[in-house]
């Protein structure tokens, strides 16, 4: 009997700390101003695979811990930039960004001619 109860304590240990490895943390740059622009933020980046968001309106930066094997950190920056956020690796269209609050109209860096929405910056 106590050499089941420790093959079940064993296996289920295993099990956790593959569930745990699978767990990421990542932190990534995400242009915004306000309040508002952290609550579109957040909101964006979670979902299907995303445990946690957290964007701080001072150093620009957003926190994320997702699950890789559900989601990608470039597809959460994807999602951001498509609600007219830009980030490290992409930037939002020009359309989307123009239709945020004035509030949330933070200064853009210069785009390089024939730039296409959607990719990775250089």
């Amino acid at each position: 009997m106590k050499s089941v109860k420790l093959l079940m304590l064993a296996a289920f240990a295993m099990l956790s700390v593959s569930v745990i490895a699978q767990e990421k943390t990542d932190s990534f740059k995400v242009y915004g101003n306000c309040g508002m622009c952290k609550k579109r933020i957040e909101k964006t980046a979670k979902g299907d695979g995303v445990s946690a968001a957290s964007w701080d309106t001072e150093t620009k930066m957003l926190t994320i811990t997702y699950d890789a094997a559900k989601v990608s950190n470039d597809s959460i920056q994807k999602k951001i930039a498509a609600v007219g956020h830009d980030t490290e690796k992409f930037e939002a269209d020009d359309k989307v960004y123009e239709k945020l609050p004035g509030c949330c109209l933070y200064e853009r860096k210069k785009k390089e001619t024939g730039k296409k929405t959607d990719t990775p910056k250089n």
